[in-house]
């Protein structure tokens, strides 16, 4: 019986955990909405499969608690889950975390190491931001979907693992397809049965039904607190768009609860950005009125689209150049491109 947070997940001897979705709250993945219990029908039904999983939704939206419920509600539950955030891992050092490495395979290789695919043999393992993943790993991530094959670096021989592979994106990985950024047939690979999990402006109702839980599990943390949500805040927090998904709505229940006087959780006027969001505007917002992380995540976006465009316009528009003078890798160059939407052909050829 997997353990996940403190609360025990019951399953019957075939991998089923009895009385359908309700059960997946044990994942933290609550909600009532439609699309909503789309997906998690749909992560139920493949949590009995053993096929590849591509998790797709924006920042936020849960795809991890997604990944650990095909897991845990399946036969490997008793087997490693392995997470991996592909992203924050240096580009040259990928293949070597992902397969392992023999004893002197590169200079600092000064004793094997397994990786991640080995320890994750039997159970599984959840490669967060694959759009992140350079050209040679793709390749050799695609041959291990194929015959549940890899060949460790610096090793002679192949070695093998039954892990199942559950990858997870934000990015448009057609759009990458067709940039000639991520490989059409490892797509088709692990896009086998994607599953969307909605962004929270698109689950009607499910703003109520996450705020009582998330207060509910504050209480029990805390030793008591806040029991209710005053009407007008929970009229103001549905209205709400979420940029930031389920993960801003717990870090603002989180902060509200700390900070509330009595016993009930009332926001601020200004405290979700209502009016800007409601009209589609925000240009003339006071930073100061935003959140610290708000604020700084705001500044960090300008602040990188000013330096690629800068950077484009003094290479006219040739990308692996900008990315050079940058200091920078051409795909995570290329991915700021992307990220904020500048149309490198603005500023000459395209390189």
């Amino acid at each position: 019986m997997p353990q996940l947070r403190g609360i025990s997940v019951v399953v019957d001897d075939a991998g089923a955990v009895p009385d359908g979705g309700a059960n997946l709250s044990a994942f933290d993945l609550i909600g009532e909405s439609p699309a909503f219990l789309t997906a998690t029908r749909l992560l139920q039904r493949l949590s009995g499969c053993n096929v590849a999983v591509l998790l797709r939704g924006e920042t936020g939206t849960g795809k991890e608690l997604a990944a650990r419920a095909i897991h845990y509600l399946g036969a490997r539950r008793d087997q490693p889950f392995i997470p991996v955030n592909c992203g924050a891992i240096p580009d040259m050092l990928v293949e070597s975390e992902l397969f392992g490495h023999m004893r002197g395979a590169f200079t600092d290789a000064r004793e094997a190491q397994v990786g991640l695919v080995a320890q994750a043999d039997g159970g599984t393992l959840f490669l967060d931001e694959v759009d992140s993943l350079t050209h040679k790993a793709q390749i050799a991530l695609l041959r291990f979907l194929q015959d549940g094959t890899f060949r460790p670096l610096g090793a002679k021989g192949h070695a093998h693992s039954t892990a199942r592979v559950i990858a997870a994106t934000n990015a448009d990985l057609e759009q990458l397809v067709q940039q000639g950024a991520f490989r059409s047939d490892l797509f088709f690979r692990l896009a086998i049965v994607p599953v969307h999990l909605p962004p929270l402006r698109e689950r009607a109702g499910d703003v109520a039904l996450l705020a009582t839980s998330f207060l509910r599990g504050l209480a029990e943390q805390q030793g008591g607190g806040p029991a209710r949500i005053d009407p007008e805040t929970l009229w103001r927090m549905e209205r709400y768009p979420w940029p930031g998904n389920v993960r801003e709505l717990a870090n603002v229940m989180q902060r509200a609860f700390l900070l509330a006087d009595g016993d009930c959780i009332r926001l601020a006027p200004d405290a979700l950005g209502d009016d800007d969001h409601a009209s589609g505007g925000g240009a003339g917002r006071d930073p100061m009125a935003a959140s610290f992380h708000a604020a700084r995540a705001q500044a960090l976006a300008d602040f990188e689209r000013r330096f690629v465009c800068r950077a484009l316009a003094e290479s006219a528009g040739n990308v692996s150049l900008a990315a050079r003078r940058s200091g920078k890798e051409r795909r995570s160059f290329g991915r700021l491109i992307k990220k904020h939407g500048i149309d490198r052909a603005e500023y000459g050829t395209a390189g």
